[in-house]
């Protein structure tokens, strides 16, 4: 059980590398807010197989509190892209 384990913790390792990878080059924001929350959600993910593998109840508490800053970083993101759509609208409209 173990072992399957740890090969599930790399396979997710991995999947953390592919989504810094798709940080790294981009191109749009969105594309990294993405690969972001690939990264909340993986990671959640690694810690738990984690501690159930080395037996750390610890590492639970952990991927909560992953899970919820991951909730947190979209919100932020999405009420920020908003705001810019907004202000671009606003902008637009005192032009004309």
């Amino acid at each position: 059980m173990i072992l399957l384990l740890d090969a599930v913790a790399a396979v997710l390792l991995f999947l953390l590398l592919l989504g810094l990878l798709r940080i790294w080059r981009g191109p749009a924001p969105a594309d990294r807010m993405l690969a972001s929350q690939l990264f909340g959600t993986t990671g959640v993910a690694l810690l738990l197989v984690l501690a159930e593998s080395q037996a750390e109840p610890a590492l639970r508490d952990v991927a909560l509190v992953l899970a919820l800053l991951a909730v947190l970083s979209t919100v932020a993101f999405v009420t920020r892209v908003l705001r810019i759509a907004n202000a671009d609208s606003a902008g637009e409209q005192h032009d004309a």
